[in-house]
């Protein structure tokens, strides 16, 4: 596993968090929900794919 991974998941949570708080002091939580959902959206799609990556992985070292 990559430690830029991890670097990218943690500076998309930091942005969304930020922006979230900015919303929602803004009196625009529907924004902020949907800027909270995205940026999990974004990270489950990287991991998607990191776990595809392992599977494949394993699939070639048993020759299935």
């Amino acid at each position: 596993m990559e430690v830029d991974l991890i670097f990218k998941i943690a500076a998309i949570g930091i942005l969304v968090a930020v922006l979230n708080q900015v919303l929602s002091r803004a009196g625009r939580d529907e924004q902020a929900m949907m800027t909270t959902l995205a940026g999990l959206v974004v990270v489950l799609m990287m991991v998607v794919r990191e776990i595809a990556s392992l599977f494949d992985l394993v699939k070639n070292l048993f020759g299935l």
